[in-house]
C-alpha cells in the first residue's frame, strides 16, 4: 500500500510529524536485505529531519543526496503537505548512524517539481524535489555531493546499482538502534516489464501505472522500504557514482514481482540545473 507522510504545524517552535495513513495498495519504502554501510563509502547520504515535538528531536522522516554543498535532492511526497515551509526541515548530512552528533542544517527553501500533483501522490510522477540549504555544507570524505548523470543516459536492464537509507529493514519493522546506514545491490529492471507487473494488481485498469520519468529496480527481498523515500539510487558509470533514481513508492517492500518504483533522474536533470550549478568533480 502507499503510504503518505502528514506533517503539520510548520514552523510554530517544532512540528509534529503525524503516522503514515495508508492509501490504496502501495506504500513508501525503505531498505531491505541490505547490510550495515562503512565509513566512507556514500559521502552524499542525508537524512531528512521533521521535528517531533513527542520525542523532542529532529526526526528521520526521508532520505535525500547531497548534489551540491548547498542543495539537496529528496523525494517530493516527503515535503507534505505544500503549506509546509522550508524552516519545518532540517538536513543532518555525514552520518552513519542516526541521531549520533547531530548538527542539523536549516532548510531556507523548497523547490517542488511542478508536475508533481500531490492528490495522486508518489505514482503521479514528478516525485521530486529540492532543498536549498542555509550555507554550504563542509566537504570531507564524509561529506561530498554525487554526480547526476547526462541526460542522455540509458540505464539498462539488470544493471546492479545501490540504494541506501535508514529505512524499515522489513514491512513494517523499522531499523533497530545503533539505526546504521544500511545499503543493498538491486538490479534495475526495465519499464515495460515493471509496467506488466504492476499491472497483474491494478484490476485490469489500462491507466499506465510505470510513467516514463519513473525507473524500477529491485528483486525479492532486496529493496527499499518505508523511510528510504526521497533517498538514491546509484550505479557506478565511467569510474563514477552516479545517482540514478530518487527512492519514491513501490507495493510492500521486497515483494516478488514488484521491483522498487524510483524518480528517473535523468529525467529532471535539465530541471535540476535550471536552480542548481554544476559542481566540478575532482
Amino acid at each position: 500500500m502507499l503510504w503518505l507522510l502528514v506533517l503539520t504545524l510548520p514552523c510554530l517552535g517544532g512540528s509534529v510529524p503525524g503516522n503514515p495513513e495508508p492509501g490504496a495498495g502501495r506504500e513508501l519504502v525503505d531498505i531491505v536485505g541490505g547490510c550495515d554501510v562503512s565509513a566512507r563509502r556514500y559521502p552524499w547520504q542525508v537524512s531528512l529531519r521533521f521535528y517531533s515535538m513527542e520525542k523532542g528531536l529532529w526526526e528521520h522522516i526521508c532520505g535525500g543526496s547531497l548534489i551540491h554543498p548547498e542543495w539537496v535532492l529528496t523525494a517530493a511526497h516527503c515535503l507534505q503537505p505544500e503549506e509546509l515551509e522550508a524552516c519545518a526541515f532540517r538536513v543532518q548530512v555525514g552520518q552513519l548512524r542516526l541521531y549520533e552528533d547531530d548538527q542539523p542544517t536549516k532548510v531556507v527553501e523548497i523547490v517542488r517539481h511542478p508536475w508533481y500533483n500531490k492528490s495522486l501522490s508518489a505514482q503521479g510522477g514528478g516525485d521530486i524535489a529540492l532543498l536549498k540549504l542555509d550555507a554550504p555544507v563542509p566537504l570531507s570524505e564524509l561529506v561530498h555531493p554525487v554526480s547526476l548523470p547526462p541526460a542522455s543516459l540509458d540505464v539498462p536492464s539488470r544493471k546492479t546499482c545501490w540504494v541506501t537509507g535508514w529505512g524499515d529493514i522489513t514491512y513494517n519493522q523499522p531499523l533497530p538502534p545503533p539505526y546504521h546506514l544500511q545499503e543493498v545491490d538491486v538490479p534495475i529492471v526495465g519499464n515495460r516489464e515493471c509496467e506488466q507487473q504492476y499491472q497483474n494488481e491494478s484490476s485490469g485498469s489500462d491507466d499506465r501505472v510505470i510513467q516514463d520519468d519513473m525507473l524500477c529496480a529491485g528483486s525479492e527481498g532486496r529493496d527499499s522500504c518505508q523511510r528510504d523515500s526521497g533517498g538514491p539510487l546509484v550505479c557506478r558509470w565511467n569510474c563514477t557514482w552516479v545517482q540514478v533514481g530518487v527512492v519514491s513508492w513501490g507495493k510492500f517492500c521486497g515483494l516478488r514481482g514488484y521491483p522498487g518504483v524510483y524518480a528517473r533522474v535523468t529525467s529532471y536533470v535539465s530541471w535540476i540545473r535550471q536552480y542548481v550549478p554544476p559542481f566540478p568533480r575532482p
